[in-house]
């Protein structure tokens, strides 16, 4: 396996495009995204956990019952979420997407993202669409741009795999800064690949990966409305294809792993306000359950992150966010370091504190990227979760992110 350029476009037969339709004020922002393949896809998709759901997902939803999907559509600028006429909206976008590409409304996916409770005016989205199709191309960076938000930086990755000796690819882009926690996050994440693989399997490759990367991300403990995750698979590629688990699946679900984890980092460092990427990795836990509350439990910590932001090594902010985690942890076998480009440190042993520098450990907290390691000492199970550092900027951010 190997990294390739193209992102949602990287894979054959897909083609992608963003443009300004007007959603947005600054005319400088892409604020509409549309993703094509060639031929109707295997899809599937995960949604957020939260109560309350944005109405593109309930429309991609219903559409995606058939397995099957042909295009993406989205907007950022507006979540679509809580008004009375967002399902009309969200399938007005779809039947304005079928329209200009001649394919069933049905196989269009829609998502939205951006203020909650804002009533969205369709005629923007209709006079964009069309330039929005004729753009279709390789321009996987351009959709990357337009479902941006709160984003300083757009976010797309692609990978190269072989099954049964053809190569296959795999790519995505996501969007995500803000109102991102486990159990789905605001985030949005667009996967393509020409691999041939059935819809039953695509939607039990999606839903196990998701369990391991996107449910292990949070910047700031809130649930969004509209947060989505969706693949589509066109078989281009010509290999045999995947119906049930072996070593062709394994193939896959590792090349979907990859393109995951690197998106899940990249939300992770482009935070709201975020300064450094924290990333906790928990060992020798009893099971895998216990290993996931643990991590989860560390990067969700406010005091936690706001000491990684100040580079204090304040390691009992660690055992106390895993002492609440209800993860069933013995306290006294626990081991903490940090760990960054910089170096490594050790900071607690068995649940007591060691000696160490302090200099050293604020070198090493200093820098971008920082691993927070827990072993605790019981098992053989574990598991990593994502995060970032709480700045003053994240408040300034939210104080008037809806004026």
């Amino acid at each position: 396996m190997k990294l390739t350029a193209g992102g949602v476009c990287a894979a054959k037969g897909f083609q992608a495009s963003g443009v300004h339709c007007g959603i947005r004020k600054n005319q400088t922002k892409k604020d509409l995204a549309l993703i094509f393949s060639e031929v109707p896809a295997k899809a599937a998709a995960v949604y957020t956990t939260n109560a309350v759901k944005g109405a593109p997902l309930l429309v991609t939803k219903q559409h995606l019952e058939n397995g099957m999907a042909q295009a993406v559509i989205c907007n950022s600028g507006n979540a679509n979420t809580c008004n009375a006429n967002g399902v009309e909206i969200a399938e007005q976008m779809c039947t304005l997407v079928s329209e200009q590409l001649h394919i069933d409304a049905k196989d269009v996916l829609v998502a939205s993202t951006g203020v909650i409770g804002k009533v969205l005016d369709i005629q923007p989205i209709a006079e964009g669409i069309p330039p929005l199709v004729k753009s279709l191309g390789m321009n996987s960076k351009d959709a990357a741009h337009a479902i941006m938000t709160t984003d300083t930086t757009i976010k797309e990755i692609a990978v190269e795999f072989e099954v049964g000796g053809v190569v296959c690819r795999l790519g995505g882009i996501a969007k995500g800064s803000g109102m991102i926690h486990p159990d789905m996050a605001t985030m949005l994440v667009f996967l393509t690949t020409d691999c041939a693989i059935s819809a039953q399997m695509l939607k039990k490759a999606l839903s196990s990966d998701v369990t391991q990367t996107f449910n292990m991300l949070s910047i700031d403990g809130d649930t969004s409305t509209n947060d989505m995750v969706t693949v589509m698979a066109n078989g281009l590629a010509g290999n045999a294809e995947i119906s049930e688990e072996g070593k062709a699946f394994d193939t896959f679900m590792k090349a979907l792993n990859t393109v995951t984890v690197h998106l899940c980092r990249s939300i992770a460092a482009d935070g709201e306000g975020a300064t450094k990427l924290l990333e906790c990795v928990v060992t020798g836990a009893k099971d895998e359950a216990q290993a996931k509350i643990a991590a989860k439990s560390v990067v969700c910590s406010s005091l936690l992150k706001a000491a990684m932001f100040g580079a204090d090594a304040n390691w009992g902010r660690v055992l106390c966010a895993l002492g609440y985690s209800k993860s069933g942890i013995d306290p006294q076998t626990v081991d903490v370091s940090f760990r960054s480009k910089a170096g490594e440190i050790v900071v607690c042993e068995k649940g007591a504190g060691v000696d160490f520098s302090e200099e050293k450990a604020k070198e090493i907290l200093l820098e971008s990227e920082i691993e927070i390691l827990v072993c605790l000492n019981s098992g053989n199970a574990k598991a990593t979760a994502w995060g970032c550092d709480l700045t003053y900027d994240y408040v300034k951010i939210n104080g008037d992110y809806r004026t």
